[in-house]
């Protein structure tokens, strides 16, 4: 029988006084647990690490968890609660709209910031369950029939090695958010392939030569400097 993944969790604090002791408790709880102490780190790490939750305190010095939180809702849709010592309603009306999925107010004890983690992971996990996964992905002019393990570009089928197909789907699958490469080459190449790096952006760039109007200046395969790659969601290709 195999073993479940242990969750990943992320914490964006600033206070180690705080911080440490849930670093702590959550590990004890079969969590893995990644901290951040500012808005840039936490936002860096969730791009490398994608992570399963994000834990984000509001009150961070540069980046606050406002601004972090509009940054990551454009990228990604990680689960999020909001850990802060404002409990002022415009407070909470602000997280909740602007994308977390709970908020939780300072002080709290572990055990109810513990129940609120497990069922954000739950309800996260019934809905994917519940989410049918899509047959086929059209952006941009490029279809990807994941079915049928198929590529058109403008109606005419492109023919894609296995390698190419793979790191195309990872993309495709999570259009407008940005992959990072070693989580691209986990997921295209495997966790334990040892090899030169740089395979990934040859690759990409054998990609955009077949998919791209103009492969110097790509619009749907987008680098992002020191990250990685995302595919142009629907809204960036209009």
């Amino acid at each position: 029988m195999m073993l479940e993944q242990a969750k990943k969790l992320l914490i964006v604090e600033d206070d180690l006084r705080i911080a440490e002791p849930l670093i702590f408790g959550l590990e004890e709880e079969g969590f893995v647990v990644l901290h951040a102490s500012d808005g840039h780190q936490g936002l860096a790490l969730v791009r490398e690490q994608d992570p399963d939750l994000v834990l984000l305190d509001v009150m961070l010095p540069g980046m606050d968890g406002f601004q972090l939180l509009r940054h990551l809702r454009r990228e990604s849709a990680v689960p999020i609660i909001m850990v802060t010592a404002r409990d002022q309603e415009m407070d909470r009306v602000m997280g909740l709209e602007t994308g977390a999925d709970d908020y939780i107010a300072k002080p709290f004890s572990f055990r109810e910031l513990l129940a609120r983690v497990r069922a954000t992971l739950r309800r996260v996990q019934i809905e994917r369950q519940l989410q049918p996964e899509p047959q086929s992905i059209e952006i941009g002019g490029v279809a990807l029939d994941l079915k049928a393990h198929l590529v058109r570009k403008n109606a005419h089928l492109i023919d894609l090695t296995e390698k190419e197909f793979a790191l195309l789907e990872a993309l495709m699958t999570r259009a407008g958010q940005v992959v990072h490469r070693h989580m691209l080459l986990d997921l295209v190449w495997g966790e334990n392939w040892i090899g030169n790096p740089r395979t990934l952006d040859v690759h990409i760039r054998w990609l955009r030569e077949k998919l791209e109007a103009d492969p110097s200046h790509p619009r749907l395969i987008l680098t992002v400097r020191g990250y990685g790659y995302h595919f142009a969601s629907t809204d960036e290709v209009a």
